[in-house]
């Protein structure tokens, strides 16, 4: 099996080879931090539609997956280019403003307070399904106006649909992630069609969903577009941050001294957070489209062939970030809050929801340090707590 997270695949992006051809297929691994930016600042040579991505099988050899033709209408928002993509931003943005993030505060703080009461078994939670897992899908179902009594189904339509855009996938997972994209696009368009009967009888809905029935319903955008953002929003928007969350609880219980400092220095957590989006970023990479004959540092690229953005290779680049590998609360980019890391990506395409996801791993990480005096991991992701 190809091992994109494997240490010695990921050292040679730093020792000579910054782009790295993925066997025979037609895809390219890029893992500097400069070559990535030089990429993202070259839309017109690489297209953010995602026209393919690979498949691993078991034997080590990777196979292209079709996903849709260069500049098909399905490509939507983040897999979107030039004025389609400004415009797909464009009517998702106001929901996710500075002002209405604060706004939402109170909310998510709610929703971390109750995972964890609810999920606190005595001195144990299960941190994965009891907070990671819950707190995401709910305040993206809050978000975009869809029902709380669907984030069951919303939260396994999202895992299994995101390792589509995330990059390498297994045969099972490609059957898996085609099933639930299938399941999730017909319970958003149903979702769709109904805020658009509550916008033409003059009772507009709330969130995301009615700011695009209403985009719709002027024709500033067709039915299928519509559905795709959606997906889109759901899928990257809640995945991502489950990642984040999981990720942060384990690297305090490796570090029990970043935990002690946190503790008293509550100050610090939204640096701890950005160290945590940097050293393990909530999706390994992204692709790109080669549209024409083109090269990339020293290597020759084909039109037609796809470039891998290695968002994690490129956040432990040792020569954009001192001492790469370590969790460095100080860190001048850490302590902004909006580092140079590239955890959300970089350019026109950066994430739309990464100040939402930046709140909801400050609160959850809080909730859990002020809850405790300390923890250990027992099995999986369930936290033996000391209070």
């Amino acid at each position: 099996m190809l091992a994109l997270d494997d240490p010695a695949f990921l050292s040679r992006f730093h020792s000579g080879f910054p782009v790295q051809r993925i066997g025979d297929s037609p895809f390219f691994a890029v893992g500097s931090w400069e070559l990535i930016a030089d990429v993202v600042r070259r839309p017109q040579e690489f297209s953010s539609n995602l026209t393919a991505t690979m498949v691993c099988h078991e034997d080590g050899s990777v196979s292209e997956f079709p996903v849709a033709g260069l500049g098909d209408a399905m490509h939507v928002l983040a897999t979107a280019d030039g004025p389609r993509h400004r415009l797909h931003r464009s009517l998702v943005m106001p929901s996710l403003t500075p002002a209405r993030i604060r706004a939402l505060e109170p909310y998510v703080a709610e929703v971390v307070d109750t995972a964890w009461t609810e999920g606190l078994n005595e001195n144990t939670i299960d941190w994965t399904t009891a907070v990671a897992q819950r707190v995401p899908i709910t305040v993206v179902t809050e978000l975009l106006g869809l029902s709380h009594d669907d984030v069951g189904d919303l939260a396994h339509w999202a895992g299994a649909t995101n390792v589509l855009i995330d990059g390498v996938i297994t045969p099972g997972q490609l059957t898996t992630a085609t099933t639930a994209v299938a399941e999730l696009t017909a319970y958003l368009g149903d979702a769709l069609d109904r805020a658009r009967d509550d916008d033409r009888a003059g009772t507009p809905g709330r969130g995301v969903l009615a700011d695009i029935a209403s985009a719709v319903s002027r024709e500033d955008l067709d039915r299928p577009s519509a559905v795709m953002i959606l997906l889109q929003l759901v899928a990257a928007g809640s995945d991502s941050t489950v990642s984040l969350l999981t990720s942060a609880v384990r690297m305090l219980t490796q570090h029990a001294d970043v935990a002690a400092r946190l503790r008293r220095e509550p100050g610090l957590i939204p640096a701890f957070i950005e160290e945590t989006l940097r050293l393990d970023s909530p999706f390994r990479g992204h692709f790109r489209h080669v549209v024409s004959d083109t090269t990339l540092g020293d290597t020759h690229l084909a039109a037609g062939s796809h470039v891998y953005l290695m968002w994690r290779a490129a956040n432990r680049d040792p020569d954009h970030f001192d001492a790469p590998p370590t969790i460095d609360l100080d860190r001048a980019t850490a302590r902004s809050g909006h580092g140079s890391h590239l955890a959300f990506g970089k350019g026109l395409h950066l994430c739309v929801g990464a100040a939402l996801a930046r709140l909801q791993g400050r609160l959850a990480i809080s909730r859990l340090l002020s809850a405790t005096t300390d923890f250990r991991q027992t099995a999986a992701m369930e936290l033996t707590l000391v209070r």
